[in-house]
Order: structure tokens, then C-alpha cells, then sequence
């Protein structure tokens, strides 16, 4: 499959044109296209610990590209950062990675065609989440969603989505440490969430190993939930 290729792109320019990267980080998007038609192209945005290019966001974005979505990654400043000297950094303000979304979303969506979907991996999915009805995103997808911080399941941050109403699909654990299905059940989500619930998985979607099942198995299915979901959009839009 195609590992992607890394694209630095300013405002209103296109990829041979540009030789500066945005704010957003030096390595401003990497694509994973379909090999025939596109269905939709979906923002991808990485956790707080691991790079846009980690293992998880990598078998995603293959996955998906296989199925007919596009799939553009973007990495947040701090993870930049880290990228050039190889020190770990805790994520920037919030401020500061919701204006990178917007910036990332407003280039990406002055070229290309069809629905744009806005999402990510844990944080990346969260950051989303606040943006999603603000940008008009056709859709917004999540892979991990933390509706809590780590150790703190008593203070979910889940108000914004009782009242989200851009169409959402959340790919989510049952043993999620930062939210599993029993926690999740009790939680007032908008109507337009659409949580697709996987196996004995954890925030990684990483099954346990007496379940029978595996990891390849659930990224398949998280991709196909994706995949489908987001066709569903080119057909009803």
C-alpha cells in the first residue's frame, strides 16, 4: 500500500508551490490517496504522545486509502517540535491546537472536492470534536475518543457532545481506560454520534489476546466502519 507522501502547504497554494511549511508544523500534511475514486477525504490528527506517522495512524490511513478514502495527517506544533530535535513535549494550549485544525481544515478544504471529514486519534479526535459543528465539517471521526482524562472517569468532558450536530462516528474499545462501554452508556450524546463498539479492545483498539481476536482484525474493522460511514456521506450529500 502507499506509505503517503509529506506535503508543506501555506494558505492558497498548492504542494509545488509552497517551500514553507504552516504553523501548524514543518511537516504539514502527509496523504494516503485511493488508487481509483475518492469517496471522501478525511483530516487525521494524531494523539498526544505518539507522531502522525506512529504504527496506529499509519495502519489507518493505509486501511482507509484501500477502501477509497483520502487521508491527510497533520502533526500539532509540540510534536513538530519533536520531530526536529527529538524532545518530548507536552501538547500546546488548547487554543493553540484548535487554530492549527482551523488552519489545516481552511487549506484543505479550498482544495479539495467532495465531503470533508475532520477527526483523529484520542486527543486529536477531541480537538475535533470542538471544531467540527464551527468548520461545517461533513463529518467527524474518532478513534479512541478520551471522554475522560486518565484516572479521572468522575469528570467526563462530554457537554459539547450532547449537543454536537455534525455527524459523528466514534470507534471506540469496550475496555477503553479513557472511556468503556459501561461508562459510555450512561454519558447524553447527541443523536448524531454513532458509536461502533470493538471487542475486548483498548484505547489503541488492541483486543485482549484470550478474546480470540486481534489487533489487524480490529483495525480492519475500525477501517470498514470508517469507510462506510463516510461513503454514506457521498450518497446522501
Amino acid at each position: 500500500m502507499d506509505k503517503g507522501q509529506f506535503w508543506n502547504i501555506d494558505a492558497g497554494q498548492s504542494p509545488s508551490e509552497s517551500g514553507e511549511g504552516p504553523a501548524c508544523g514543518a511537516l504539514s500534511l502527509r496523504w494516503n490517496r485511493p488508487v481509483g475514486t475518492v469517496s471522501a477525504t478525511l483530516l487525521l490528527a494524531h494523539g498526544a504522545g505518539a507522531p502522525m506517522d506512529s504504527p496506529f495512524m499509519e495502519a489507518m490511513a493505509q486501511r482507509l486509502a484501500a477502501r477509497g478514502i483520502a487521508v491527510g495527517r497533520f502533526e500539532f506544533p509540540y510534536m513538530a517540535a519533536r520531530r526536529g530535535d527529538g524532545r518530548k513535549r507536552p501538547p500546546n494550549p488548547q487554543k493553540q491546537l484548535l487554530d492549527c485544525w482551523r488552519q489545516v481544515h481552511a487549506q484543505v478544504r479550498a482544495q479539495v472536492e467532495g465531503p470533508l471529514a475532520i477527526g483523529g486519534k484520542s486527543m486529536g479526535g477531541r480537538m475535533a470534536s470542538l471544531l467540527a459543528d464551527e468548520l461545517h465539517a461533513d463529518a467527524l471521526v474518532c478513534l479512541g475518543y478520551p471522554f475522560y482524562a486518565a484516572g479521572k472517569a468522575d469528570k467526563p468532558r462530554v457537554a459539547h457532545l450532547a449537543e454536537l450536530l455534525t455527524p459523528t462516528l466514534i470507534v471506540q474499545g469496550e475496555r477503553d481506560a479513557l472511556g468503556d462501554r459501561a461508562r459510555v452508556a450512561d454519558y447524553a450524546l447527541s443523536a448524531a454520534i454513532h458509536l461502533h463498539w470493538l471487542a475486548a479492545a483498548d484505547h489503541d483498539l488492541k483486543p485482549l489476546k484470550a478474546s480470540g481476536l486481534t489487533h489487524d482484525q480490529h483495525l480492519d474493522s475500525a477501517a470498514a466502519a470508517v469507510a462506510g460511514f463516510l461513503r454514506g456521506l457521498a450518497v446522501t450529500g
